[in-house]
Formats: structure tokens, sequence, C-alpha cells
């Protein structure tokens, strides 16, 4: 099993591949370099295979994918996830790399935003986008992630390990993110430099399509990992709303002593009725959740033990 292994996805980056495998060989040379080739186009994967790195294959399309088969190939103390656009320098390999095998660290986020981002990112729409996710992840979650969307992370053994994959395409970050936090795995925080892609390097996440799949996973998730906060929330907006609509017909009862909108009150009983359906369910759903959770801290002692983490 390797100390530590480099993970790069990667899917048409024949610009930058070649230099970002030779960049992270120098900066942790006792370090195994994989290249997972994700159906480029472009020779990327003869590419990388020239610069040293350890080539393999994933055809099914979306980085969640590739991580998902990365993660169950892959053994080792740590794992370095870097994009293979060139826009991460390795400066801070060592430092991320250091918190998980020397002080356990589960999650090491490299942090984007604390440094050069906003002024070397040119997609204006892409800073607002990591924004609005940073803030309605740390808001629903009662969290304070630095940075949410950055490609740049290192992982302990029991967290690659314990992690299930359910994201195929960019929404793995969101969803790395909210598992650690979820978990109450230790998260660290290392800011590092950003650069933007060299010219004639395209980015393949599509600001507006992902944007909408990262929100989408988002409000998903926070209905899998905090069901009765979801539920209850949901309970509370259809109760007012049954309430609102109930009133006035109540009001001209009083005067009237005549229900002159039985269809309003029919539908005002409903949506109360399934108000109380949401919260019993939010309930249900909550006390199975920490079933879960023992369930999970059970398997972490699993892996622990098994003697594949750090000592």
């Amino acid at each position: 099993m390797s100390r530590i292994a480099v993970l790069i996805p990667c899917y048409n980056e024949s610009r930058t591949i070649a230099k970002v495998v030779k960049d992270y060989k120098e900066a942790l040379p006792e370090a195994s370099i994989y290249v997972y080739d994700n159906n480029s186009t472009d020779g990327s994967a003869e590419i990388a295979k020239d610069a040293g790195a350890i080539v393999r294959y994933e055809y099914k399309q979306g980085k969640g994918n590739v991580m998902r088969r990365m993660f169950m190939e892959i053994d080792a103390d740590c794992y370095l996830m870097v994009d293979g656009d060139d826009t991460y320098p390795a400066d801070s390999a060592r430092e991320m790399i250091d918190a998980v095998l020397s002080r356990k660290t589960d999650m090491v986020i490299g942090d984007r935003l604390s440094s050069t981002y906003y002024t070397e990112n040119k997609r204006l729409f892409h800073n607002f986008g990591n924004t609005i996710v940073k803030k309605a992840i740390n808001i629903l979650f009662h969290s304070d992630i630095t940075d949410i969307m950055t490609g740049y992370r290192a992982f302990s053994y029991r967290f690659v390990k314990t992690f299930p994959v359910l994201s195929e395409g960019f929404e793995i970050e969101t969803e790395m993110t909210i598992h650690a936090i979820d978990k109450n795995m230790e998260i660290d925080n290392v800011v590092v430099q950003y650069r933007d892609r060299p010219e004639g390097s395209e980015s393949k996440l599509n600001t507006v399509g992902d944007g909408i799949k990262v929100l989408f996973t988002i409000i998903n998730f926070y209905r899998i990992y905090r069901p009765l906060q979801f539920f209850a929330g949901l309970s509370l907006v259809m109760i007012l709303v049954a309430f609102a609509f109930f009133v006035p017909v109540f009001a001209s009862f009083l005067r009237t002593h005549t229900v002159t909108k039985i269809p309003t009150l029919v539908v005002c009983g409903f949506v109360a009725l399934a108000s109380i359906q949401s919260f019993f369910s939010g309930m249900i759903l909550n006390s199975l959740k920490q079933k879960e959770r023992q369930d999970f801290e059970i398997k972490l002692h699993q892996v622990t033990r098994s003697g594949s983490g750090p000592d």
C-alpha cells in the first residue's frame, strides 16, 4: 500500500496534465501519482503516462464517477486530490499531506477563496456561485467551511474507505464536504494559491447547469442528513399556508354562521393533515438517521482498527 497517493481525474487536459504530474512528482517524490482518464479524446492519457504517472481509466463520464473508481481501487495512508488543469500549484501539497499523516485530519480543504481565487478567476458567475454554495452549506449544516467547491483536498484512509460516493459529476466536492460535517470528521483548512487556467485550456464546468445541480444536491443532502429539520420546516410552511387560508373562512363563519367556502375549508384540512404527516415523517427518519450514525461509527472503528490508516 502506498504511503501517499496523488489522485488526478483527467478529461481532455493535454495542455496541462504533463506539467501537473511533474510538479507533484517534484513536490512529493515518494508519492504514487495516479491519473484516471475519463474518455479523453486529446491524448491526455498517453501524455500523463509519458510524464511518469500511473494511468488508469474510468469510462462512465463524470468527476464523481472517477472519484468513486479511485477510492475503490487505491489504498494509501493519505490521498491528495488535485485537478489536472494546473490551477493548483504544488507548493501547499506537503502541508496538506502532513495534516493528514501527522495530525490525523480526515479531510484537508485547499482553500482558494481566502487567497487568489477572486482575482485569478475570470468567470464572475463562478465567483458568485462559490459564495452562494459556501453560505448555504454553512447556514444549513451549522459549519464554518471556507471553500466548498475546491478540487484540491487531502484525505485520510478512513475517510476514503467510509465515504459512499453518490454524485456522478461536479457535485462530488459538495458531497464530500457535507459527509465530513455530518459524520463529525476532523476537517482542516490550508490556504492555497490559485491560478486561472492557461490559455487554450477550457473548463469542463457548466456555470449554470452544474451550479443548479450543486444547489439541488445541497437541498437533497439536507433532506437526507437533516431529516427532522427539513420535514419540520416543510410542516411549518404547510401549516402556515393552511392557517392563512382558514382565517378568512373562519371569520366569515363567525359573522354569518355559514361556511361559504367549503372547498377552501376542505383543502385547508388536507394541507393541515399533510403538515402533521410531514412532521412525524421527519421524526421517524431522524430516528433512522441516528441509527445510521451509530452504524457508521462502528464501521469507522473497524476501518481504523484494520491498521490501514496512519499510525
